[in-house]
């Protein structure tokens, strides 16, 4: 059975396509347009302290997944956005990433790569420095186990992060890795897709806006962005008045 976000997402097409046939009198009306959907229910986030991410990048150091774990955290990168990846989509003398595509298993397909499903999702990102150095040492290691692989290595798509024979990367695979690795770090076991919450909500402890946010993560919208982080924005809004109390020299 469909998500309750897929269905809603499914049911704004529709609901489009019949607003279009309206206009062109191909139907007499939208029928979609009075269907009462129930609200999606989001995940609670349960972001890394950044004590706790710190020591999950120690333990992941040691792993051959290290840079999956530093692109998703250090850049926000969804599991599927991350495994997608192509050296193609990565300008390493620029310092800039391209996000295009996404690995998702397809029902009776196997491991596909697919495109984003809205143009905010594509996007391109400037690498921080450390992060460009990291993808440097892995691509000389990707390179390593290609020679070591011989015939065998097999990576049509030129995949940033592969297996040792270059195939795609089980995405199930690469949760239980993450999970043995917050185990072994000594902190919580969060979803892998809360390094990206973990990202975003470092990133506002640092005083970054919402809308760089929006762009660094690929939301549709600020509105979404702003509603995923909610819980975490009163705080930073009150550390930011008192720096304005502050510079006005006081209020009383």
């Amino acid at each position: 059975m469909p998500s309750s976000r897929t269905v809603q997402y499914l049911h704004a097409l529709l609901r489009a396509a019949l607003a279009q046939a309206v206009r062109e009198d191909l139907v007499l009306r939208n029928v979609a347009k009075n269907v009462q959907l129930g609200t999606v229910e989001r995940p609670e986030i349960q972001a890394l302290t950044l004590d706790e991410a710190k020591q999950f990048l120690r333990q992941a150091r040691k792993g051959r997944f290290y840079a999956v774990y530093a692109v998703a955290l250090g850049v926000g990168l969804r599991r599927g956005e991350a495994l997608g990846l192509r050296w193609d989509d990565v300008d390493l003398d620029n310092g800039v990433l391209r996000v295009r595509q996404a690995l998702q298993r397809q029902k009776g397909e196997g491991l596909k790569l697919v495109p984003l499903k809205t143009q905010r999702s594509r996007r391109t990102i400037r690498l921080p420095e450390n992060l460009v150095k990291v993808l440097k040492e892995h691509r000389a290691e990707q390179a390593a186990e290609r020679l070591a692989a011989g015939s065998a290595w097999n990576n049509p798509h030129g995949l940033v992060f592969t297996t040792h024979i270059g195939t795609a990367i089980e995405p199930e695979n690469i949760y239980r890795h993450f999970r043995a690795v917050c185990d072994a770090a000594a902190i919580r076991r969060v979803r892998l897709h809360d390094l990206r919450h973990t990202c975003a909500t470092i990133l506002l402890a640092q005083g970054v806006d919402t809308r760089t946010i929006m762009e660094i993560l690929g939301h549709s919208t600020i509105v979404l962005t702003m509603n995923t982080y909610a819980h975490v924005l009163p705080e930073h809004q009150a550390t930011a008045l008192d720096k304005l109390e502050k510079a006005l020299g006081g209020l009383a």
